[in-house]
């Protein structure tokens, strides 16, 4: 039955892959480096409100879901989302961040956190078919909601593309929101002191390593615009959503995981997960990996533009980093179902050390490079401290990593069944 989740979960994922590499090929053929620079920034910012409010949003949301009543959850989560989702924006307008997409950034942050979650209540509930559902379709409604507005209503400024995504948000929401209504009464929205405590005490400790870890992937963003400016944003932002398309693959195996960590009984039967799960992330990351070193440097030129010639460049100084964050997130996964989050601060406070001060040094000499050298590093350095500690914790072999034959057979058995 878990290999069935991860096989459908791993189909889930390979299409929005696709559907994300389409729709960075749409947005920088559309807007160029700057627009698809514009694009990287906002939501970035949109990124960082979603880490406020997915306190209550997020794994809370998913680690409760099964120990407490879905209306007091949904309460709690729904209310902080729209708080947070209003009061972090106007911050950044305080600091003159991006203002002329202030009121996009509140409505794709609000519906964001609060179709979060929804998927989440999916998650803990282990009801994963359904989050493979909607993760696929906020990638695929949202290019449908592009190709609208640009080819049909002929929008054509970059604002087009965030509009899409809160249309593309709200309707996910609405239907996602009445499913979880068919199955619960209107009597179980009830305040709680209970849920309210627990759910913020794993929240923000949960959240605090997300967030730093959020900053390591996106701080050079930062850098790079005030250094470079926003085109060498734009260029650089390929190679980083190249990275995390990749980990959508590895990332389906990392939720079901977890579903089944926050769900078990024994330590031992989720350690034995985790090693299974170290095994397919990393020989499916092996074979990107190969895909980057394969693909010749002007495809990529053919495919996004002249200003993305060094794209090529950029994937090979990321790849290190890549494929040490997907295989590391198992172990990342693990930790955070069994509420074993102090490890996680640590790992993401010394990347983002990293991070802080290599940018200083190395963006203003040698840019975008110097953002993916840095980058490459912090990936590197966070994942070894996971792998440190989950080997000091477990018997880890080298065996642990690679796949057998009896896994191959299980899993087209798998697809026999399907």
């Amino acid at each position: 039955m878990k290999q069935l989740k991860i096989v459908q979960t791993f189909i889930s994922r390979f299409l929005i892959l696709i559907l994300s590499f389409g729709l960075v090929v749409l947005s920088t053929n559309m807007w160029g480096s700057e627009g698809k620079g514009t694009i990287s920034i906002v939501i970035a910012n949109a990124a960082i409100v979603s880490f406020f409010s997915s306190i209550f949003s997020g794994s809370s949301t998913s680690y409760f879901a099964k120990k407490f009543k879905v209306g007091q959850i949904l309460i709690y989560s729904y209310i902080w989302s729209l708080f947070i989702g209003c009061t972090v924006p106007l911050a950044f307008a305080f600091t003159s961040i991006h203002n002329e997409y202030l009121y996009s950034l509140i409505g794709i942050s609000i519906l964001s956190s609060l179709l979060a979650t929804n998927i989440s209540l999916f998650v803990g509930t282990q009801n994963i078919r359904l989050f493979n559902i909607y993760t696929v379709l906020q990638q695929l409604v949202h290019v449908i909601f592009i190709v609208v507005f640009i080819y049909f209503l002929n929008l054509k400024d970059v604002s087009a593309y965030f509009f899409a995504q809160i249309c593309c948000l709200f309707f996910l929401f609405g239907i996602s929101f009445f499913q979880i209504m068919k199955k619960c009464t209107v009597s179980e929205f009830k305040f709680s002191r209970s849920v309210l405590k627990n759910m913020f005490e794993y929240g923000w400790k949960n959240q605090l390593s997300t967030f730093i870890q959020f900053l390591n992937y996106r701080l050079s963003f930062y850098f790079l615009e005030h250094f470079e400016g926003l085109a060498a944003v734009g260029i650089f932002s390929i190679g980083i959503t190249f990275s995390e398309a990749i980990w959508t693959i590895t990332r389906s195996i990392a939720v079901v995981l977890y579903s089944d960590v926050i769900n078990s009984k024994s330590k031992e039967e989720s350690i034995i997960k985790v090693k299974s799960s170290l095994k397919l992330s990393f020989t499916l990351m092996l074979i990107f990996i190969l895909g980057i070193i394969v693909i010749p440097a002007q495809m990529y030129v053919q495919i996004f533009g002249r200003e993305f010639t060094n794209t090529k460049y950029i994937m090979l100084i990321l790849s290190p980093g890549i494929f040490a964050i997907a295989v590391s997130d198992m172990i990342g996964y693990y930790f955070s179902g069994i509420k074993e989050l102090k490890i996680l601060n640590v790992k993401s406070l010394v990347g983002l050390s990293i991070t802080i001060i290599f940018s200083l040094l190395l963006i203003p000499r040698w840019g975008i490079f110097g953002a993916c050298v840095v980058t490459s590093v912090s990936y590197c350095l966070s994942a070894a401290i996971l792998f440190w500690k989950f080997y000091r914790s477990t018997d880890l072999r080298l065996k642990d990593y690679i796949i057998s034959k009896t896994d191959i057979n299980n899993l087209l058995h798998v697809f026999k069944i399907k």
